[in-house]
Formats: structure tokens, C-alpha cells, sequence
């Protein structure tokens, strides 16, 4: 009986397995646009948080690596690039009608800021910035010392004297240095969904493909088109834009000339 109960309780456990992954295969087929996430130390309260924040545009599926890994692999062949991506991550698959893009933005804009802890891996080159902190004269002079943060007394409180970079990106955060940056409420660690990878419409982009500031984008775009302006004024060549600017400066010109000639104008 009980070798029967065992049995019947594999193979249970073998078809949820099957079907877990045959979802996730026509999850893949569903959704244009689906990405790898890292469920690496985020609470399961922050997970539930997004989920709410993302009902009835997407799907968040948990599944065991495996799993993913051979629904992935028993997919198109853009697909199964992605089981690259699995590897040093707790993943999960997030599928979105949205374009790759503006998920990466979306879950980039949902993180929270948190104190850093120890053992933790920079995720950039995190600073502790100039300024005056609460903190009198005490051992906490001597700690921004070992960390090699200048520091002095002004007016009865510590001053940092410039920035410091404390941590490189990619390195770990000690825990003396975790312990400061607590105390100096300087939080380098963001708390959310990390976006690994996503395929969209036949394309797999990484993280850094993903992970841009649109501003700097808008910016840049903002110039691009002034620097346009002035090229095409400098050179005369009229666009509806700048036909008004041209026609009065060409007018400005031929006063010009006309006076240097003594050509007196028509009143």
C-alpha cells in the first residue's frame, strides 16, 4: 500500500511538472513580449505588490528553473536563446502585451530604495556624497576614516569634504560599510523585479539593451534637433521651420548692404 501511495504521489508530481511546463509553452506562443526576472532576495509582499500594479497587462509566472529551462528549449528557436540567461538567477517569466521596452521602464520605476546589506553586490558604483551629516564629534569620525571618507568638524557637526566612491560596482558590500551607509541613510539598493532579459517579436534584448534612461534619450533628441536649426539656417536651406528666422535675416542683410551703398531705402 504504501509503495502504491508512493507511486501514485510521483507520478502526480510528474504530470504537474508537464503541465507547468506545456502552460508555460503557450505562454511563450500567447504574448509577443515576455521577459526573464530575478527573484533574487525580493520579499514575496513586493512580488504581490507588482502583480497588482501590472493586473490584466501581464502575467508573472513562477516556475522551477528547470522547468523554464525545458519549455524554453522545446520552443522556437529564438526562444530557447533564452535559457542562456538562467543561469546565478531565481527566475520567474513576466508576459506583457507592452513592448520589451516599456516593461524594462515600468518595473525599473516601481523599485523601492533600500539600506544595503552585507554580502550584498553593488549594482553600481555607489558614492557617498559631500555635505554635512546629524552626527557630533565621535567614534563615527574614525569609521568614515577607515573607509577613507574625509570628514571634518564644523560648527559642532561632522562634515564629509567631497564625495567618495565606497564601492565599485560588482564588488560586495562589507559589513562595516553597510553598517555606515545605514547610518548615514545613504540607500544604494533597489528593491523590485530585475528585468534579465526579455524576447520581443523575434528579438532577445539583454539587460543592457534595456536599461536606459528615457530622458537622456529625449534630451539627446532635443538637441539633435536644435543643432538641425541652426545647421539649416546656417546654410540657408529653408524648411517650415525656419523660413520666417531666414526671411528676416535676409531682410536684415539687404539693409545692411543697401546702407554701406548709400541706397536709400523707399519710404
Amino acid at each position: 500500500m504504501e509503495n502504491n501511495s508512493t507511486i501514485k504521489k510521483a507520478n502526480k508530481i510528474a504530470e504537474n511538472k508537464r503541465k507547468e511546463v506545456e502552460t508555460l509553452k503557450r505562454l511563450f506562443k500567447e504574448y509577443h513580449s515576455f521577459a526573464i526576472i530575478n527573484l533574487s532576495d525580493l520579499p514575496s509582499s513586493q512580488l504581490q505588490l507588482t502583480r497588482q500594479k501590472l493586473k490584466g497587462e501581464t502575467v508573472i509566472r513562477v516556475s522551477k528553473k528547470r522547468l523554464i529551462k525545458i519549455a524554453l528549449e522545446d520552443s522556437e528557436d529564438g526562444i530557447k536563446q533564452l535559457s542562456s540567461y538562467l543561469d546565478n538567477v531565481i527566475p520567474a517569466i513576466i508576459f506583457s502585451r507592452q513592448n520589451a521596452f516599456k516593461l524594462s521602464n515600468f518595473l525599473r520605476k516601481n523599485k523601492s530604495k533600500v539600506h544595503a546589506k552585507p554580502g550584498q553586490i553593488a549594482p553600481r558604483d555607489i558614492t557617498v556624497s559631500a555635505g554635512p551629516t546629524p552626527f557630533t564629534p565621535g567614534p563615527i569620525i574614525g569609521e568614515l576614516g577607515s573607509l577613507k571618507i574625509k570628514a571634518v568638524v564644523e560648527g559642532g557637526k561632522i562634515v564629509i569634504k567631497q564625495d567618495t566612491v565606497v564601492v565599485k560596482e560588482g564588488e560586495a558590500i562589507s559589513a562595516k560599510l553597510a553598517d555606515l551607509l545605514a547610518k548615514l541613510d545613504v540607500r544604494p539598493m533597489e528593491l523590485g523585479l530585475n528585468l534579465v532579459a526579455a524576447y520581443d517579436e523575434g528579438i532577445i534584448l539583454d539587460k543592457s539593451a534595456l536599461d536606459f534612461d528615457d530622458k537622456v534619450y529625449v534630451d539627446q533628441i532635443k538637441q539633435i534637433a536644435s543643432d538641425a536649426f541652426k545647421l539649416t539656417v546656417g546654410i540657408g536651406y529653408v524648411t517650415p521651420e525656419n523660413v520666417n528666422l531666414l526671411i528676416g535675416k535676409a531682410e536684415r542683410e539687404a539693409k545692411a548692404i543697401a546702407k554701406a551703398s548709400g541706397i536709400k531705402e523707399e519710404a
